[in-house]
């Protein structure tokens, strides 16, 4: 189980390319990225990432350009735009190993295109809810189903506000709402570029690289989530050649309703790659390629555990 958090994120205001980033960071120890929705800011996530840190890790939580106090980027949004200001950003945080990358929402499709663009900087990838997998409905008439691209504007607008309508996310509401309409007053036309690029987001392809490469990859959603359908998440399933993992009577915003249930998923998953990767590198538990307490001809795994929002 997760320990409780020993500490606050740290905020920390510096200047890229001329432009104001904003960054939280807490804890010390393997660095886990961790990349905000749209709309939101790191703030939204200020109870969950230390209990993350507490584990022993040092926790980077951005706010992507044109979100909470960081400058937008000018001209149109790219991911690829977006990943080398993560990877700019990283380097300022003199993080100079690889990190383990979790992503929400829209900042599931910047941690995966960080992680395709710069591949010595990411040694997991834990898609949460996340865009990127461009399938809006399943329709045998059309191979591959309908795109998010074709899901009608008003669609997205009515659904949205169902995400909120349970009691368990309305404590959550006032945080989402101030994130939401400050940075829409702040930068709007950073946001409204956010939300096109994440509405086209296809990222199917990256991900199918970055297995392809050996990168761990997780892909988390919430049953109940009427932002990214279920079709987007299987089709990141298939496309990363992952299992998945399904969140039961969760929404889009799950982790922001329920930041234990979210923290303890995210370090028990940490800490079964990090035990796996000190195994496969320490001779004392190898033998001929196989950790000592897997039985020969098995293929030693973890798999995070679901957690319930």
């Amino acid at each position: 189980m997760a320990r409780k958090p020993d500490g606050r994120l740290r905020w920390h205001r510096t200047t890229l390319d001329g432009r104001t980033a904003v960054y939280g960071e807490a804890g010390d120890g393997p660095p886990v990225i961790f990349l905000h929705g749209w709309g939101l800011s790191a703030r939204s996530y200020a109870k969950a990432l230390p209990m993350i840190a507490a584990t022993g890790a040092r926790v980077l939580a951005p706010a992507l350009p044109g979100f909470g106090r960081s400058d937008a980027l000018p001209g149109e949004y790219t991911f690829e735009k977006l990943a080398r200001w993560v990877d700019a950003l990283l380097e300022h945080a003199d993080v100079d190993e690889p990190a383990a990358f979790v992503g929400h929402s829209f900042g599931g499709g910047v941690a995966t295109a960080t992680a395709w663009h710069y591949p010595d900087r990411a040694r997991s990838l834990t898609l949460v809810n996340s865009v990127g997998g461009s399938v809006w409905k399943k329709d045998d008439e059309q191979r591959g189903g309908r795109l998010l691209v074709d899901r009608p504007l008003w669609d997205w607008g009515l659904r949205l506000p169902t995400e909120f309508g349970q009691r368990d996310y309305r404590r959550v509401l006032p945080v989402v709402l101030r994130d939401i309409v400050g940075n829409a007053l702040s930068n709007p036309a950073a946001v409204w570029r956010a939300a096109d690029l994440a509405r086209q987001a296809d990222l199917r392809t990256e991900l199918s690289t970055l297995a392809e490469r050996g990168l761990p990859v997780s892909i988390l959603w919430g049953s109940e989530d009427t932002v990214v359908p279920e079709a987007t998440f299987l089709a990141m399933c298939e496309a990363a050649g992952a299992p998945g993992d399904i969140i039961a009577d969760a929404g889009h915003s799950w982790l922001l309703a329920d930041p234990e249930g979210f923290g303890e998923l995210v370090t028990n998953s940490l800490t079964v790659r990090r035990t796996l990767d000190e195994r496969t590198t320490d001779p004392h538990d190898v033998h001929d390629g196989v950790p000592a307490d897997h039985p020969a001809g098995e293929e030693p795994g973890g798999h995070p555990t679901s957690a319930t929002a």
